[in-house]
C-alpha cells in the first residue's frame, strides 16, 4: 500500500444513509487537506441536490457541484451533480456524462473510481460507503488494480450494508472501518 502522503485524490461512493456518512466524513478534514475529494451519492435525476450547499456550509474545505471541463481541484470536495456521471480525464480534468445509468443510477459510482483510477493509479484513495447496490465494486477493483487503495465502510457499520459487502466480496480492501475511524484515517491524509 502506497504511503498516505503521497495520495493526490481521494474517490468516494455512497447511497442510502450515505448523507450522513458524508457529513461524518467530510467534517472531519481540515482547512489544508491537499487531495481533491471527487464524491458520488445516488440522488434522484430529476431534482436538484442540496448535499453539496449544505456541507458547504459546514466544511472547512469548499464544495461545490462539478462543471464540465473543471480541472481537478486540490484542497476542494466536488459532487457530481444530479444526472450526471462524474468522470476524471486523463489529463485530472473533470468530465460530466450522460450515458446510459450503471446499475440504474446516474451518476453511479463505477465510472469514477474507474477513470480516476487511470488518471491517478497509485496516488489514488477510493472509499466505498453505505448503499443498498453493488455499485462501486467493480470501481474498487479498479482502483486496487492499479496500485491505489480502498477503504471500506465495516458493512456491520453501515445504514445499508449490501454496498460495502459487495465491495469486500468482488474487490477486496486495504481497510475495512467504521465511519468514524475512517474521518480520523481520512483528516490524516495531507
Amino acid at each position: 500500500m502506497l504511503p498516505l502522503s503521497r495520495i493526490e485524490a481521494v474517490v468516494i461512493g455512497a447511497s442510502a444513509g450515505g448523507v450522513d456518512a458524508l457529513l461524518s466524513l467530510l467534517t472531519a478534514l481540515p482547512a489544508g487537506f491537499r487531495p481533491a475529494v471527487l464524491v458520488v451519492i445516488h440522488v434522484p435525476p430529476d431534482q436538484p441536490s442540496g448535499i453539496a450547499a449544505l456541507l458547504d456550509q459546514r466544511c472547512a474545505l469548499p464544495v461545490t457541484e462539478a462543471l464540465d471541463k473543471q480541472p481537478v481541484p486540490p484542497g476542494a470536495v466536488v459532487f457530481a451533480p444530479p444526472n450526471y456521471h462524474l468522470l476524471v480525464e486523463p489529463t485530472r480534468t473533470l468530465a460530466l456524462s450522460i450515458d446510459a445509468p450503471v446499475r440504474y443510477s446516474r451518476p453511479a459510482i463505477d465510472p469514477l473510481f474507474e477513470s480516476a483510477s487511470i488518471a491517478y493509479g497509485a496516488q489514488l484513495l477510493a472509499l466505498l460507503l453505505t448503499g443498498g447496490s453493488d455499485d462501486g465494486s467493480e470501481g474498487l477493483a479498479a482502483v486496487r488494480a492499479r496500485g491505489g487503495t480502498a477503504w471500506v465502510q465495516d458493512p456491520d457499520t453501515a445504514v445499508a450494508s449490501t454496498m460495502p459487502a459487495a465491495g469486500i466480496a468482488s474487490a477486496g480492501a486495504d481497510a475495512v472501518l467504521s465511519i468514524e475511524r475512517m474521518a480520523l484515517s481520512l483528516a490524516a491524509v495531507s
